[in-house]
């Protein structure tokens, strides 16, 4: 025995004898050729988790909603700046409208623009999550139908 039972689970790096009697017209195998270009892979999206859909949904519309809220409020305090709700109650007061119109000054306040805002805002966080996850199971169920979406990646 020239070998230890160790190395003989071990794989060795020796090539086995050819039958060529050292002739040396052994062939070399041929250079593979770089591909040319980026390497494309086909891809089909035959299913998506609805359940990871509702989650980026729901964070993305909660990210809409807080951008709806701070729009409203920058644009109303724009407004209040260049003074056109100042201008449109003297508007209403010299065409003496103030018992048609008056209430209608009452509802452009900060606090009642940024609650009816925050309203909009839960309503878009609830359908835009909802009809994200709806969305998912429809999908689902016409990928099942008709094989999914067929993407093709390229690595760059």
């Amino acid at each position: 025995m020239t070998g230890s039972s160790a190395e003989a689970g071990r794989p060795t790096t020796e090539r086995p004898a050819s039958s060529d009697n050292g002739s040396g017209s052994r062939e070399k195998p041929a250079p593979k050729a770089k591909p040319v270009g980026p390497r494309r892979v086909r891809l089909a999206v035959s299913r998506v988790d609805p359940w990871s859909v509702m989650k980026l949904a729901f964070l993305l519309s909660i990210a809409v909603g807080i951008g709806i809220v701070v729009a409203t409020a920058t644009v109303w305090q724009v407004l209040n700046q260049m003074e056109v709700f100042a201008e449109i109650e003297s508007v209403i007061e010299a065409a003496e409208a103030m018992n048609q119109f008056g209430e209608l000054l009452q509802y452009l306040q900060f606090s009642r623009v940024l609650s009816v805002a925050t309203v909009v805002a839960v309503v878009d966080i609830v359908l835009m999550t909802a009809l994200a996850t709806l969305g998912a199971f429809v999908y689902n169920l016409v990928a099942a139908m008709v094989g999914g979406l067929h993407l093709t990646l390229t690595d760059d």
